[in-house]
């Protein structure tokens, strides 16, 4: 005899469950579905190669805060000599009172003018004591050395003062850019290490080979160079070719872009400053079409310096990870301007 039970149903619990784990299988393949696709060996690399602009622009701010550290350094140092040595020259002009006083005493007594300096603040008592009728000539003379290297004096430590601060400011700039630009090339050496060991070989290989060929194969043409001054700097910096790039390097073992461009001038006689930002009021502004060999050349936002070295190429450092090489102008992103000197 059949039997007209009802099925049993699913508990409430079973059921809630069951459609938790649908949902959250159709969760997981909705996002497999999206997800973003790993970034191929190019993209990585331009990546990478904008990373590293961004760090040779943070270089360049470092350098110029080195730069100015350095002479802030050297001021702070001549201005503390000088108030060292104005202290010993009041000291001696005190001295020199001094001796007057006790030249006084011996023959009798103590010049009021006098026994007011020995008895009150210097600083306090040389406007009243200037006015006093019983002071001979030899101590208005001294009085009056007395308060001009006092204002003097006081002159110079104020200065030594506001270049302390001044001092203070560059070196947290200074702090800051470093920081940056090593967070940068952090980021990029992050970027190449989620590639494979092949694809990083593969990237290096082309490097190697881009410093090889501009090296030993490159066409510069005939062009006349710019001036005297820029064809020795140019042949200079060809001396260089094979060296690698580190940031902050201004030679003779290795050189960030405007450590190369400084470098180069030094030999050729000429000295020009250390940045990018600075290197470019180091002569006069041309426009692409005026180039000739031995012109400085800016690109991206005057973040990178090279040396025009004649057929549309330039001779530079151009990046972590490469050397000092020859390089064609098409590759080196935006244009600026350039420099002759």
């Amino acid at each position: 005899m059949a039997s007209h039970r009802r099925p049993k149903q699913p508990s409430r619990t079973r059921v809630t469950v069951l459609t938790a784990t649908a949902a959250a299988a159709v969760a997981l393949s909705s996002q497999a579905a999206h997800a973003d696709p790993k970034p191929s060996k190019s993209e990585v690399k331009a990546k990478v190669d904008k990373l590293y602009h961004e760090a040779e622009a943070a270089t360049e701010k470092y350098n110029g805060a080195k730069e100015q550290q350095d002479k802030l350094k050297k001021q702070v140092d001549a201005l503390q000599d000088k108030v060292a040595r104005g202290q010993d020259e009041l000291n001696s002009l005190r001295g020199e009172l001094g001796s007057i006083a006790t030249a006084q005493y011996r023959s009798g007594g103590i010049d009021p003018s006098v026994a007011l300096f020995l008895a009150s603040d210097p600083d306090s008592f040389l406007d009243q004591a200037s006015a006093l009728d019983q002071l001979t000539v030899k101590q208005t003379e001294s009085l009056q050395k007395i308060q001009s290297k006092q204002r003097t004096l006081a002159q110079q430590r104020q200065e030594a003062q506001d270049k302390l601060g001044d001092l203070a400011d560059v070196r947290k700039a200074l702090g800051e850019n470093k920081k940056k630009y090593q967070g940068k090339l952090a980021d990029a050496q992050r970027l190449l290490n989620s590639l494979t060991q092949a694809e990083r070989a593969k990237i290096q290989q082309e490097e190697n080979r881009a410093s090889r060929a501009s090296s030993e194969r490159v066409e510069l043409g005939n062009e006349a160079p710019a001036s005297n001054r820029g064809a020795a700097a140019l042949s200079a910096a060809a001396t260089q070719l094979g060296k690698p790039y580190v940031s902050g390097g201004s030679g003779p073992n290795s050189y960030d872009c405007s450590g190369l461009t400084q470098w180069a001038f030094a030999q050729a006689g000429v000295n020009i400053s250390r940045t990018t930002y600075t290197q470019q009021n180091d002569g006069v502004k041309i426009g692409r079409s005026q180039l000739k060999p031995g012109d400085l050349v800016f690109f991206n936002g005057l973040s990178h310096v090279g040396f025009y070295a004649g057929n549309n190429q330039i001779l530079h450092a151009p990046k972590p990870g490469t050397v000092v090489r020859y390089e064609s102008m098409d590759y080196m992103g935006t244009f600026q301007f350039g420099v002759r000197i």
